[in-house]
């Protein structure tokens, strides 16, 4: 069983170059697979390896970053390694808000649990907000959650420069790095009734069972996954390869799905030459998977 650790620190970091270079180094040595985000303003990542891989992994990043535990940290498993390779990236922005991150101590943040989130949801006027994009919201959210319809995190910003500051509001995202940057960007304009989903869904997939959870439908996750349930097991959507946006199984059995080249979603808007491309790939893949098997046998 393939463990996944999901994490995030937000800390001032220096010397980005040489910490990628490290920390490269060491999660080769251990065959961990992932993708981990440096900034001058913190650290995000998911990586997958085996239980003890990860553990080693988990206190090497720890002790390089000079922390005693990450700010959330959520565990999830898989049958299977849900990313293809290991890569390290340098942002100026854990996340893309277009907004610094403010390390003032005397901003207090209003975190619930996943307990206190159900009780939160239930509160009438309150106002349920994903911070997540849109195709993540229509693979699953919560009752009573607010879709923003931006096409991306950057635009959020703009979308919460229209709530009111008299207004409940309660953030949530995949694992909670999102709500963070949005959130200190309201409590910096003085906003104070911001709330947060500690740890974000998959938090709440871990500690809520099934029959108590407010979720519907899947959760989306940026690997081979593609989807949770509330359970934390794979769901059943699949991947477009052309348009890489998540696919039921109903879209699955429509004439406009073709493995590998388009489905639904992005069929009618594909262009001669991207149709050519795609076919190109996927002829590509098959081979390194024809050529994988023969020299695995």
């Amino acid at each position: 069983m393939i463990t996944i650790l999901s994490f995030y620190k937000l800390k001032k970091i220096k010397k980005l170059k040489n910490l990628k270079t490290i920390l490269f180094k060491k999660i080769d040595i251990l065959s961990i697979k992932g993708l981990i985000i440096l900034s001058p303003e913190g650290i995000n990542g998911t990586i997958s390896g085996t239980p003890k891989s990860i553990s080693v992994a988990k206190k090497y990043l720890l002790f390089v970053l000079n922390i005693s535990k990450f700010d959330v940290q959520n565990i999830t498993h898989s049958k299977f390694v849900p990313f293809l390779k290991a890569k390290i990236k340098i942002k100026s922005e854990v996340v893309p808000i277009n907004e610094k991150y403010d390390f003032n101590k005397k901003i207090k943040k209003n975190y619930l649990t996943p307990f206190q989130w159900n009780k939160f949801l239930n509160k009438k006027n309150n106002k349920i907000i994903d911070a997540r994009k849109p195709f993540e919201y229509e693979v699953g959210t919560f009752k009573k959650a607010i879709n923003p319809n931006t096409k991306n995190f950057r635009e959020f910003k703009n979308y919460l420069s229209g709530i009111k500051k008299k207004d409940h509001i309660g953030m949530f995202c995949t694992g909670g790095i999102r709500c963070e940057k949005a959130s200190n960007y309201l409590y910096k304009k003085g906003f104070k009734n911001v709330y947060m989903l500690k740890g974000g869904i998959i938090n709440y997939f871990n500690k809520i069972k099934p029959r108590n959870s407010m979720w519907k439908g899947d959760c989306f996750v940026f690997d081979n996954r593609v989807t949770i349930k509330k359970d934390t097991k794979p769901g059943t959507y699949g991947i477009c390869n052309a348009c890489r946006m998540p696919i039921s199984n109903k879209e699955m059995k429509s004439t406009k799905y073709k493995i590998g080249l388009s489905c639904p979603k992005c069929y009618d808007n594909l262009t001669d030459e991207q149709i050519k491309r795609f076919t190109i790939r996927h002829k590509q893949i098959l081979n390194s998977k024809i050529q994988y098997k023969f020299k695995k046998n």
